[in-house]
């Protein structure tokens, strides 16, 4: 009888599953406001323990009712998304992810074991909502709440507006009655009411946390010789740390000098200093990531790729080493330092001449005409053969280099082209897309004995047969190949013609939206608008660091919506005052 059916708290849940007696601040309000049904949008800073605020009230959920076991879990991150399902699956809670790159085989495993078996989670990108199939599966699974991961690229006026975020709103009526929990690091006013209205709330129900953070001290430093800066900040400030810079060819170079100075030497450090960027295979960036998550290496020098997901409490210093486009980006990526509650350090440097001018030169070059970004349509078009009125549904692996260099187009404009062309929906275009190894087989089983194969040339053969269906009729992606013998093997068969082989390759995708046209029109709002809040944003970031009168957390905070903080004491700003 129903009587009789003991209920499960959202406490026991967190103490069965996740082993804490006890949550942080807000999660329990968060979690009670998703129980009773109601759409929530979420704020909490970075670290705050945002995954636990869906991840319990599902359990809950998955205990009382089994028709609502399920959540769906919308997020841009697919390594997060990876990281996340391994980490549930050994709590022994069942998983799955969907996303780009994964053959429809897999994903019908996935979302069959999400309709008939014990899952809890089925995590997916935005892109998968845009499938048909996708959504007609969708409909039929036991959802009991949807949770939206980095809520803010859903509004245009936050900092990372992604328009496959708009496909979320979609779902929501095939999923009528089910509530939506929205989470962000950061967001401003008028964000917050924007990412409401966008995911269609029955009410607005905002819950935050204050984006102050008592250990974190935020700090300034104006010099023209940044390296020589860092170098004495790492000196004097022990333990792990984070260096952001804009573009890869610095992240490589700074590590490299930074590791050849006498003073970060010794120590327990197996490397002291590594570079990360998404140019990187998979592998690296997860050993990379791994050794410095263990203490192996003592300072990552990256680009903003790192960071997102990643739970290391004992982040003593994160350095910027260039001026983050946006106040929103800066906090979120200062504020993984000092997760642990002990004094962390926050430091921008900043050239004021230097910075000021690379600032200006950065709306130029991710706001570009919008002749040249037609331009860079219609080329881009012919790059890939895609003649009018065709393309719509293709997919193409792009590389910018070959792109630019046979189209004569500058590299960083021709980026930020394409990002505008997916934004105003005439491509959907990725950057750093990884393609997944694959494999063909051409020459029929019983034919093989012909080929003279050595041994384990044969029982790569048969595995691969066994594994993969639809092997012989097209392409299969093959977890196999990330192993090198696995992949020299390969190689040595597709050079005698017995397969087709496309290693790993990391590049940028491009996927046509719309058939090719004759011309194309980017709205005010895609363009005018969108380049006025970007100046609008830059300006508050370098306003940030050359002021010199108010309490940078202050400034932070009100940014945010906070205008009634107390000063810090411990900026830059507040010591001089002290002093």
């Amino acid at each position: 009888m129903q009587a009789n059916v003991k209920f499960m708290s959202p406490r026991e849940a967190l103490h069965t599953y996740f082993g804490y007696d006890d949550f942080r601040p807000l999660q329990e309000e968060i979690i009670s406001s998703v129980l009773a049904g109601r759409d929530t949008l979420a704020l909490m800073p970075t670290g705050g323990g945002k995954s636990i605020c869906f991840q319990v009230p599902t359990l809950v959920m998955a205990h009382d009712n089994p028709e609502k076991r399920l959540c769906l879990v919308i997020t841009p991150l697919i390594a997060l998304m990876k990281d996340q399902v391994e980490n549930l699956q050994a709590r022994g809670i069942h998983s799955a992810a969907v996303y780009t790159g994964m053959n429809w085989d897999k994903q019908r495993v996935a979302l069959d074991n999400c309709l008939f078996g014990p899952y809890h989670f089925l995590y997916c990108s935005p892109e998968r909502l845009e499938s048909e199939e996708f959504r007609k599966r969708l409909a039929d699974l036991p959802v009991g709440l949807i949770a939206v991961d980095e809520a803010h690229c859903i509004s245009q006026w936050g900092y990372d507006f992604r328009p496959s975020y708009l496909n979320i709103a979609a779902v929501r009526t095939l999923l009528p009655d089910v509530p939506v929990l929205a989470l962000t690091a950061t967001a401003t006013p008028e964000t917050i009411e924007d990412i409401q209205d966008k995911l269609g709330f029955t009410a607005h129900n905002v819950l935050r946390k204050s984006f102050h953070r008592d250990n974190l001290q935020y700090i300034v430093r104006r010099t023209d010789k940044k390296e020589e800066q860092i170098a004495h900040i790492l000196s004097r400030v022990p333990g792990s740390a984070i260096i952001y810079v804009r573009n890869r060819k610095r992240a490589q170079e700074l590590a490299e000098w930074l590791n050849q100075l006498p003073s970060l030497q010794g120590g327990d450090w197996g490397r002291p200093v590594n570079f990360y960027h998404a140019g990187l295979t998979t592998q690296e960036r997860s050993e990379r990531q791994e050794a410095w998550k263990e203490g192996r290496t003592r300072v990552i020098v990256a680009t903003n790729a790192f960071g997102m997901g990643i739970d290391k409490a004992d982040v003593r210093l994160v350095i910027h080493y260039d001026l983050p486009n946006t106040l929103e980006s800066y906090y979120q990526e200062a504020g993984r330092a000092g997760r642990d509650g002990k004094t962390a350090y926050a430091v921008l440097l900043f050239n004021e001449k230097e910075d000021k001018a690379k600032a200006r030169k950065r709306i130029v070059d991710n706001y570009p005409p919008k002749e040249f970004v037609e331009q860079v349509y219609h080329k881009t078009c012919d790059f890939l053969q895609i003649g009018a009125g065709s393309g719509l549904g293709h997919r193409f692996t792009l590389h910018i280099d070959q792109l630019c260099h046979v189209m004569k187009l500058p590299v960083l404009q021709t980026y930020s082209a394409l990002h505008i062309l997916t934004q105003a929906g005439y491509v959907h275009f990725e950057e750093e897309h990884e393609t997944q190894p694959r494999v063909q087989i051409h020459v029929p089983r019983h034919q093989l004995g012909e080929y003279n194969l050595s041994r384990d040339q044969a029982e790569l053969l048969d595995l691969l047969m066994r594994s993969y269906s639809g092997i012989y009729t097209e392409l299969q992606y093959v977890r196999e190949a990330d192993k090198r013998e696995t992949h020299e093997l390969l190689v040595s068969l597709a050079q005698r013609g017995i397969i087709t082989y496309i290693p790993r390759t990391i590049g940028c995708s491009l996927e046509m939206t719309n058939e090719r046209e004759a011309e194309i029109y980017l709205s005010p709002a895609i363009y005018e608008e969108r380049r006025t809040r970007y100046i609008q944003k830059l300006q508050a970031m370098v306003e940030y660091a050359e002021q010199t009168q108010f309490c940078r957390e202050q400034v932070l905070l009100a940014y945010f919506g906070e205008t009634n903080a107390a000063p810090c004491w411990h900026c830059d700003v507040c010591r001089s005052f002290i002093s």
